[in-house]
């Protein structure tokens, strides 16, 4: 009965549609035109009417979309000129901004996109922007969570999904110079943010109501644009929202949660790392997250182990805040470290379900940082990112849990602090000891706490900082501590005031009971003499048998501080006994811990080697490769020979004093203001200076006086000993597997010899023995090798003239070229990466002079 009723007024609709269509696409008569588009728009008067629902039911779901098609392919300037132009806006937007959202949008964006620039386009750009501005697009995102079972519906979400995501794409592939600032992303993401987000408050209110919602649509809409690469333009809208709206409610905390399980599998990493990423610590990330990482593999995946062994560009951020009690010693004065490693691993640490990760977490972390491998090829910030976890996972561990996994975790920390105290970069091996501690300061007694010495910084401080627990509420502090910290501020003076009286009177006893001292009679010091120190010696044989036999701490201090004086000042006896006295010093230990003991003996051997070179220089390249010396011996010989070429290779030092001084000291006397002498002087110095015309000035100082290079003639003497002796059979180390720090510092010293023999006549050979020594290491797995091997490389194209290397190893520098590229490009660490370029520049310089690489 119901349906036979109906069907006259569905007739109905169809025919007045049918006519409409027709009028509108063929008749040119403005009136006939005005009166179908009026007849059409009372069926989108909404339901609140019930006799014309059922005639707007059959309008919206059978008519509207091809109506709209319609309309839109009727958009041209004649056409338009037909509508009344006050009544153009509200015959012809209506129809897009007052029926079903998703029909309208895509009848919109299609006509768009299937358009050439005309006005039809640009009227639809018009619509469309005014279509976004009217909150039209959280209706359509709500209208498809409410239908989400429809049949109808769920073959359009796909084709909705990527239309929304992507629609700053398409506007600007179509528009391009001509595109709206509505459809920028920056513009566009944000406002797809908000309605998102209102999608979201209608769900809670619904839900509040006892109805049920899908949000399904709204994640899957939230993983395709995340996964497109606008994560934090859309999170940055949700996320500080969704902070408030979960303190308090526990619908809003599963709304969010359902927001986020409902993403699918393939776009769960960036809604996941976004909000990791922008949650402002670990309970508010437990609050958006909730059990995610238990009911979702790829959420666990990225959560556990991408995030903190695959990733390390999250920084740490410092927050200024006042803090009270224990927890202002965690960052120094009042600063709070927040940093998205201490919020995951908090959220991990928040609830005992999650606790059992976080111990596998800890596990995964030692396992890597203990991996000599991992070690080697990881840069230093990936290491330090590393570090931070491992510290912080201790900090948020329990007792009960450290004692339970102590045996691993020592074992652990064992592997870990060999590997890095073996490394050969300093940063390395600081970290390591850093973490060793930290792990030994949770594991051990207090007496059994491993303690290293090392030289601290801000990075190795706030390493040190996360070690200390730290509660979840000291994330959020309340705003009152401010006030309590001012009351305490005001309370104070009192304090000080009431404690004042009571330190006099204290005062004045003391003083009374010191009265009796006054009769002591003090001694008479004025003839006492300090006491004499050891004599310096006076020759420089003297000095060698003092350092060889004397066992009086004074005298060998004092020998030390004169050896270097006294060698340069006796050139002729220092060279008699110049080989005699290196060998001593270089033998000499520290046995009474002499301050500068180090640095006094090193300048005694650079001395030493500077008045006697070739005697001298023979000795310690020989003795570098000799039996029974130690790793420490070794690494002073070369220590000595980089310096000591340096020296050679600079001007005379004392002959440049001596020339100089004078002239210093006339310019002191001429630049006095207050010299009487000068004053006339300069008064016509400067007339004559503003009357003289000049039509070239010369340069107002001196050249430089070229001296020869001292290093040049003895270069060899330095260089071919220890190239030539690395790899003879009687040699006790193998420099390429087991002593890493000394092939590293060989090639280094080396590459400083080769880069004082600039110009020098034997530096194409020099170039050419070094260049096929480190061609055999330059994939060496050790990083301070390998920057060793390209600091060889760069010293070698600065010091050996570009022609000369162009003629005499062409091949070779091709290579080199083919090898640098790869080693900018995939090396591990980063400052090899900067060397590698460093030295392709140079290259190119060559290519720019002489065109040899033809590409």
């Amino acid at each position: 009965m119901g349906s036979s009723a109906m069907e006259p007024e569905i007739l109905e609709v169809r025919c007045l549609v049918k006519q409409a269509i027709g009028t509108l696409s063929s008749s040119r008569d403005s009136a006939e035109i005005t009166r179908s588009l009026q007849t059409m728009k009372q069926y989108l008067g909404g339901p609140n009417s019930a006799e014309h629902l059922p005639k707007n039911n059959e309008f919206v779901n059978t008519h509207y979309f091809h109506f709209l098609q319609v309309l839109t392919s009727n958009l041209s300037v004649d056409w338009l000129m037909l509508l009344p132009a006050d009544q153009e806006k509200e015959l012809l937007d209506y129809f897009f901004l007052n029926g079903p959202p998703h029909q309208a949008y895509l009848v919109l964006l299609d006509t768009i996109i299937a358009a050439s620039p005309s006005l039809r386009q640009e009227r639809c750009v018009q619509i469309l922007e005014q279509f976004l501005r009217e909150g039209r697009m959280a209706q359509l995102i709500w209208e498809v969570c409410l239908e989400h079972t429809s049949p109808h519906m769920a073959s359009l979400r796909e084709t909705l999904l990527n239309k929304i995501s992507a629609l700053p794409d398409h506007m600007a592939n179509k528009l391009e110079k001509n595109n709206r600032v509505m459809f920028y992303p920056e513009d566009y993401y944000p406002l797809l943010g908000q309605e998102m987000l209102s999608v979201l408050e209608r769900t809670c209110e619904r839900l509040k109501g006892g109805m049920d919602c899908s949000l399904s649509f709204v994640s899957q809409l939230l993983g395709k644009v995340c996964i497109q690469g606008h994560t934090d333009a859309v999170l940055q809208v949700l996320v500080p929202r969704l902070t408030v709206l979960t303190q308090s409610d526990c619908i809003w905390q599963r709304i969010s949660w359902r927001l986020v399980e409902n993403v699918p599998e393939r776009w769960m990493e960036n809604v996941v790392s976004g909000m990791v990423r922008l949650a402002a610590g670990p309970e508010v990330l437990s609050r958006l997250l909730g059990s995610i990482v238990l009911k979702n593999k790829k959420a666990e995946f990225v959560l556990t182990h991408k995030f903190l062994l695959l990733q390390y560009q999250h920084k740490v951020c410092a927050v200024m805040g006042e803090r009270g009690g224990s927890e202002q010693g965690v960052g120094g004065k009042g600063l709070v470290r927040n940093s998205v490693l201490q919020s995951l691993l908090g959220y991990l640490a928040g609830e005992k379900t999650r606790g059992c990760l976080l111990v596998e977490v800890l596990k995964k972390l030692l396992e890597t940082w203990g991996n000599s491998s991992a070690l080697r090829h990881t840069p230093i910030q990936q290491q330090l990112y590393i570090s931070k976890a491992i510290v912080i996972c201790l900090a948020q561990l329990t007792n009960s849990q450290i004692q339970e996994h102590k045996a691993v975790l020592l074992s652990g920390m064992m592997a870990g602090m060999e590997c890095h105290l073996d490394s050969n970069i300093a940063r390395v091996r600081q970290l390591g000891m850093v973490v060793a501690e930290c792990l030994s300061a949770r594991l051990n007694s207090e007496d059994h706490r491993l303690k290293f010495q090392y030289v601290e910084d801000d990075e190795l401080r706030e390493l040190r900082s996360l070690s200390i627990p730290r509660p979840l509420s000291s994330w959020e502090a309340p705003p009152q501590q401010h006030r309590d910290g001012d009351s305490q501020m005001e309370s104070r003076p009192n304090l000080v005031e009431s404690k004042q009286p009571v330190q006099r009177t204290q005062d004045t006893e003391s003083e009374s009971e010191l009265d009796s001292d006054d009769e002591l009679i003090p001694y008479d010091l004025s003839i006492d003499t300090e006491l004499q120190r050891s004599q310096a010696p006076a020759y420089v044989s003297d000095c060698v048998e003092v350092l060889r036999a004397s066992a009086h701490p004074e005298q060998i201090e004092t020998t030390l501080k004169i050896v270097e004086d006294l060698i340069r000042k006796n050139p002729t006896a220092s060279r008699e006994v110049s080989v005699q006295f290196a060998q001593v010093l270089l033998h000499l230990e520290d046995k009474f811990n002499i301050s500068g003991f180090i640095g006094l003996r090193q300048r005694g051997l650079v001395a030493i080697t500077v008045t006697d070179i070739i005697p001298v220089t023979q000795y310690l390249t020989a003795e570098f490769y000799a039996v029974n010396y130690s790793l420490a011996q070794r690494l002073d010989i070369l220590d000595v020979l980089a310096l000591t070429a340096q020296e050679l290779s600079q001007p005379d030092s004392s002959r440049r004093a001596a020339n100089e001084t004078p002239s210093i000291q006339l310019l002191r006397e001429a630049s006095d203001p207050h010299n009487p002498s000068q004053q006339w002087k300069k008064i016509i110095e400067e007339r004559i200076e503003n009357k003289t015309r000049r039509f070239a000035k010369g340069t107002s100082r001196p050249e430089a006086k070229a001296v020869p290079n001292r290093l040049g003639p003895v270069a060899g003497h330095f260089f071919f000993p220890l190239i030539g002796n690395y790899d003879r059979p009687q040699s006790p180390f193998d420099f390429l597997a087991e002593q890493p720090l000394m092939m590293g510092r060989l090639i280094h010293t080396l590459a400083i010899l080769m880069y004082f023999s600039v110009n020098v006549p034997i530096a194409i050979h020099m170039g050419k023995a070094l260049l096929d020594f480190t061609w055999a290491v330059r994939y060496h797995k050790d990083t301070y090798v390998r920057q060793g091997t390209l600091f060889a490389v760069s010293s070698i194209l600065l010091s050996v003239p570009s022609h000369i290397l162009l003629t005499e190893v062409p091949d070779e520098l091709l290579e080199m070229r083919s090898w640098l590229a790869d080693v900018a490009e995939n090396d591990p660490d980063e400052g090899c990466r900067k060397s590698a370029l460093q030295s392709l520049l140079l290259l190119e310089n060559f290519k720019k002079k002489l065109g040899l690489f033809a590409e």
